[in-house]
């Protein structure tokens, strides 16, 4: 066994063992209804004290269980999809890392360490996104950084902000006057905004699909773009005595409607997934945006199942097909019936099937909207993009297994290898099993939801009608990409999620360049070089070049003197 192999595996057992005490631990903890809170006094001088605070109550600890098993799971899928990689153990130290720095985010009530927590994965999750060393690797990473420092620095306008309040931990303020965290509610739901990419912060996370696939399962499924849903969660309280919650709501709307139209109009296998991950989170958003802060936690956990399992096929997939990621060239691909499975059951699970982990929680989420007071825009949002959601879906179903043998495909493909299958084996009985344990053991306050006949089919309806439309179209000819040639501008505006990309990079760039070589033609090559260094050079130059003359005529400047001073003494003498 290699050195790589053994990290691998060992990182698998240990990380697999841990989740398990930890999901039983959070079961505990949600019966009991216990919190701990434990607090370390890390440094002591005069009257300050640095503190480390540990924040233990079932969310958190359920959510790393989850983080864990996740984790576990790419690495084993790791071991035998990054085979003949020569920095495959670098590739899981950094995993572990991030790993890390998640459970540091986790568990922390203290705003310092969840800084840490939260740079250590942006800082990771740069690291991932670039190993295929690549210009478009460079790009993406550098996009995912810089949209995510925006968030780093309004949790570092929050931590200077809580200097004014005695503590960092912000456990401690919950039942305080609201209005005098104000801006620290703003900095937090800012910070949110850009880690879990809802607009205008979107455009990083498909271009982090650069990354290697099992880095997409983990990372921008279930981890980090979650980590923004979960600090909401977390300073809820704060953002309600804010009145923010309007915004958030709104914010999640559009985010939904804005990556369900672009699924659709995607071609890339990964991008299509991350645009489904992006729907899910405005989803969330808009969760906590209505007050459901436990409804939107559960369809966190419920989501990260499916998401990752989604990744995890998809990865498979474009090994078997050598590369390929563009779903127009596969085709028929029952050839995999271990991965059709997986993928078929992770894609109904999306759409929120019956009894499938996505059902529990979406199709509560859903008749909750209809039970809330919402306004007929949001109402429009929610109910297309779940529509979209159906259609995309199957739309994919369609171009990867029931269409016929396309550029690519060909007989004899195969499952792959067991290293790869078996973990997704397991996600696969937790996205069908996942759902109806979490929701026995998470809503036990059971609320009646009392809807009329039309509402409480709506949400079927709304999907079927969005399932047909999507296989009905995929397998028009009109509906190819050379007949929406036609509305070039239109398709490629969304397309292209709003010209989200166009503007976090080339506006953003274009004009603060514009500005600097103005500035340097004007100041630098201009005004500044005739007052400045040249026009000082050319002055000494041409008085040192007076001088070197005066010197050298040294006749001619002693009579000059004479005179001078003869034509003075002369006229003192007759004044």
């Amino acid at each position: 066994m290699s050195y790589s192999n053994y990290i691998c595996k060992l990182s698998f057992v240990i990380m697999f063992m841990i989740s398990m005490i930890m999901f039983i631990g959070g079961l505990f903890l949600l019966l009991s209804k216990l919190v701990y809170f434990c607090e370390w006094e890390l440094l002591m001088f005069n009257s300050s004290s640095i503190y480390f605070s540990v924040l233990m109550d079932f969310k958190s600890i359920l959510f790393m269980s989850l983080v864990l098993f996740i984790s576990s799971l790419v690495i084993l899928y790791s071991n035998t999809y990054m085979f003949g990689d020569s920095s495959l153990d670098r590739f899981v130290i950094i995993v572990l890392m991030f790993v890390f720095s998640m459970m540091m985010m986790i568990i922390s009530p203290n705003l310092i360490s969840i800084l840490l927590g939260w740079d250590g994965l942006g800082l990771v999750s740069y690291c991932l996104v670039i190993y295929y060393q690549n210009e478009y690797s460079y790009s993406a990473g550098m996009l995912t950084a810089m949209s995510n420092r925006v968030g780093d620095v309004g949790l570092l306008i929050s931590i200077a902000w809580m200097l004014n309040c005695g503590s960092w931990n912000f456990y401690y303020y919950m039942e305080v006057d609201k209005m005098e965290f104000s801006m620290i509610s703003m900095m937090v739901m800012l910070a949110a905004m850009t880690k879990s990419a809802q607009i205008p912060f979107s455009s990083w996370l498909p271009a982090a699909m650069a990354a290697p696939t099992p880095v997409s399962a983990l990372v921008h499924s279930s981890t980090l773009v979650t980590a923004g849903v979960y600090l909401l969660i977390r300073f809820f309280s704060l953002l309600e005595g804010m009145g923010m919650l309007w915004f958030i709501s709104m914010i999640g709307c559009l985010t939904m409607l804005m990556a369900g139209v672009m699924a659709n109009l995607e071609n890339d296998l990964k991008k299509i997934i991350a645009m489904s991950t992006l729907s899910q989170l405005g989803l969330m958003m808009t969760t906590i945006g209505l007050g459901m802060v436990d409804l939107a936690f559960f369809h966190l956990l419920t989501h990260a199942i499916f998401s990752a399992l989604l990744f995890l096929c998809a990865g498979v997939i474009i090994h078997n097909l050598n590369g390929l990621q563009d779903i127009r060239g596969m085709g028929c691909l029952v050839n995999m019936p271990m991965i059709s499975v997986c993928f078929n059951v992770s894609n109904l699970a999306l759409c929120g099937m019956p009894f499938l982990a996505g059902f529990y929680s979406k199709d509560l989420i859903l008749e909750k909207f209809l039970m809330s007071n919402m306004n007929m825009i949001m109402f429009l949002m929610v109910f297309i993009s779940t529509g979209l959601t159906v259609m995309y879906s199957f739309r994919l179903v369609y171009y990867t297994m029931s269409s016929e043998f396309n550029f690519f495909c060909y007989h004899g493909i195969g499952d792959g290898e067991w290293g790869m299958i078996l973990p997704m084996m397991l996600m696969t009985v937790l996205a069908v099993m996942g759902g109806s344990i979490l929701s026995w053991v998470i809503m036990e306050n059971l609320e009646m939801i009392c809807l009329s006949m039309s509402y409480k089919m709506l949400t079927m309806i709304v999907s079927m009608v969005g399932g047909i439309l999507g296989y009905e179209l995929s397998k028009l000819e009109g509906f190819t990409s050379f007949e929406l040639m036609k509305f070039y501008k239109l398709v490629n505006f969304l397309g292209s999620m709003w010209n989200m990309p166009y503007i976090s990079t080339q506006v953003l760039s274009k004009y603060p360049l514009e500005l600097g070589y103005n500035l340097i033609k004007v100041f630098e090559g201009g005004w500044m070089e005739e007052l400045g260094g040249q026009g000082i050079f050319k002055f000494i130059k041409m008085y040192s070049m007076g001088m070197q003359l005066n010197q050298l005529s040294d006749f001619s400047i002693f009579l000059m003197s004479f005179y001078f001073w003869f034509i003075l003494i002369a006229m003192s003498l007759l004044i």
